[in-house]
């Protein structure tokens, strides 16, 4: 039994190590065969599931009863909801004004941008050493608002045209579907590993190391299935959605030293700032998908310039993954500090 522990933890570790190289290797076979299979497309009704697994592994890494304490952190709240319902609208406003000629390609800009991630990002964050534990205090806040602000915002940089052609009702599945239910599941496991009847804490703990060893493999799967789903409809349609790529590997490019620039001005840890970092940069899209999709069809192809966005933002997270944590390490711990503190000073009397 022990040898088989050590092989499961050893295993962990080593996906853990090569996670990046594991997520560009599920992005590049979705590729691969979301454009030589036939019907490909058809795998999109998988994603959600498999996205809902992802959290739910994600909420169990994450004690719960550190959520309360996340929630009493002000001053990351205030400086997440900055970041993303101040600095991003304005970012968003300026970067659409390249695709403002096209109403298909500037509705489907806008809506994907100006809405904030509350599912995937949580374990992209952990996986980089970030304060999850926060984004996913802050996830319903979040969700809550872009659903309240989206149509100003929407309005602002579009008109009102855009915002009576957006139904929100996808956005309140996706809240339940994918945050209040994973979440509820979480919370009910480990109540049941710390409190329960033995045999039931026994089987609670065991999902829980389950769901913690599957973490970088769903990742994986979400980035593969994604891909292969949507890759072929994007390619297929290129020429049209070309317009919009720039702006999304521009928006990744500019979000990331902003985020660090609030995470500085709102004097957080490094773990709260790479939290804000991923948040800033990541935004909405499989939740925004579907309100795409019932977008009128003249504003045809703004579904595809979603997707679009979240493949350029499945690669760039694949890479910060890795970059955020050295533009923002952790400090030395607090006995390193003191033992610096006390070092002597060099002699410069000459004695």
């Amino acid at each position: 039994m022990e040898s088989a522990q050590s092989r499961r933890a050893a295993a962990v570790a080593w996906m853990e190590r090569h996670q990046a190289a594991l997520y560009a290797a599920g992005i590049a076979a979705g590729a691969v065969v979301g454009w030589v299979v036939p019907g490909a497309g058809r795998l999109a009704v998988l994603v959600e599931p498999v996205l809902g697994l992802l959290l739910l592994a994600t909420f169990l890494a994450v004690p719960f009863a550190a959520l309360g304490a996340a929630l009493r952190d002000v001053r990351f709240l205030a400086a997440l909801l900055v970041l993303n319902f101040a600095v991003v609208p304005a970012v968003v406003f300026g970067l659409s004004r390249f695709v403002a000629h096209d109403d298909a390609l500037l509705v489907g800009v806008l809506l994907v941008l100006l809405a904030p991630c509350v599912d995937y990002v949580i374990a992209f964050t952990g996986l980089a050493g970030g304060a999850a534990e926060r984004l996913l205090a802050a996830a319903p806040l979040l969700m809550l608002l872009q659903l309240l602000l989206l149509p100003v915002l929407l309005r602002v940089c579009a008109g009102p045209a855009a915002v009576a052609a957006v139904d929100v009702g996808p956005f309140v599945r996706a809240l339940v579907l994918l945050i209040l239910l994973p979440l509820a599941l979480g919370a009910l496991v480990q109540g049941i590993a710390r409190r329960g009847a033995p045999g039931p804490r026994r089987a609670a703990r065991a999902v829980e190391a389950a769901t913690g060893a599957a973490m970088v493999p769903l990742m994986a799967a979400t980035l593969f299935l994604v891909v292969a789903s949507q890759v072929r409809a994007v390619g297929e349609r290129l020429p049209a959605l070309a317009g919009a790529v720039p702006v999304f590997v521009g928006f990744v490019a500019v979000m990331v030293p902003l985020g660090l620039a609030v995470a500085a001005l709102a004097r957080v840890d490094a773990r709260s700032g790479r939290a804000l970092v991923f948040s800033g940069a990541t935004r909405n899209s499989l939740v925004v998908l579907p309100l795409a999709l019932a977008l009128p069809p003249s504003l045809d192809p703004a579904p595809l310039v979603v997707v679009t966005q979240t493949l350029v933002e499945l690669v760039a997270m694949a890479v910060l993954v890795r970059l955020v944590p050295r533009l923002l390490p952790e400090r030395a711990a607090p006995a390193e500090e003191a033992a610096l503190a006390v070092r002597p000073e060099p002699d410069v009397t000459g004695s």
